[in-house]
């Protein structure tokens, strides 16, 4: 391995660095984006009552998942209007978009970037190769070897890291806007179960107290 790593050259650095990322930000994103951690099934209105859903929110495992955190906003300042509540619910689910985001870009631009490097390792292969024969040594092709061994490796390292990049780079990019689309359908079914249906008495309660 190290042989191989030696005879692609200097671009295996860079190469070698995003494969590093792309392993990285695939392992930590999968773990992240888990659907149990984003849109707990306790906390989803469709699924359960409006009264269960608040339950829920009155314990600090809730604030665990984005949409907890989302519903919780909500819920904390529903005294101060529907409207209010509702502006703190879009801004929680603006943070939580990004952090649900995080690092994917990043596995898209590696995905773009791995075969370029490798193209970059072709070119600078072949200069190579012609560079070490001058005229009178023009019929020993072993010579030229080394330049394209080097063009050879860069290149399919390069493709070997952007084809997975970008698998997983569409893979969670398609996760994430399923997700969005979901938060934003939950935000709405509780923000209407709060403001627009008889308040049950664990909001009477509250309020109350």
């Amino acid at each position: 391995m190290w042989e191989l790593v030696k005879a692609g050259g200097w671009l295996m650095l860079p190469l070698i660095l995003s494969s590093i990322f792309t392993v990285a930000i695939t392992i930590e994103r999968y773990i992240r984006l888990k659907r149990s951690q984003v849109l707990p099934q306790a906390l989803l209105v469709n699924a359960t009552d409006a009264d269960t859903v608040i339950a829920q929110l009155e314990q600090d495992e809730a604030l665990r998942s984005p949409l907890g955190r989302i519903l919780k906003a909500g819920y904390d300042h529903q005294d101060q209007g529907e409207q209010f509540a509702r502006a703190q619910m879009e801004a929680t689910a603006s943070q939580e978009i990004s952090a649900l985001e995080k690092n994917i870009n990043f596995l898209g631009t590696l995905s773009a970037i791995a075969p370029l490097l490798g193209l970059l390792g072709t070119v600078l292969g072949i200069i190579e190769s012609f560079l070490v024969i001058d005229v009178g040594s023009a019929g020993n092709a072993s010579m030229m070897m080394p330049g394209i061994s080097k063009a050879l490796i860069t290149t399919a390292v390069g493709m070997l890291i952007a084809i997975p990049a970008m698998i997983a780079y569409r893979y969670f990019q398609r996760v994430v806007h399923e997700y969005i689309a979901e938060l934003e359908q939950q935000s709405t079914l509780f923000h209407a179960a709060l403001f627009y249906k008889k308040a049950s008495p664990l909001q009477e309660h509250r309020r109350a107290s």
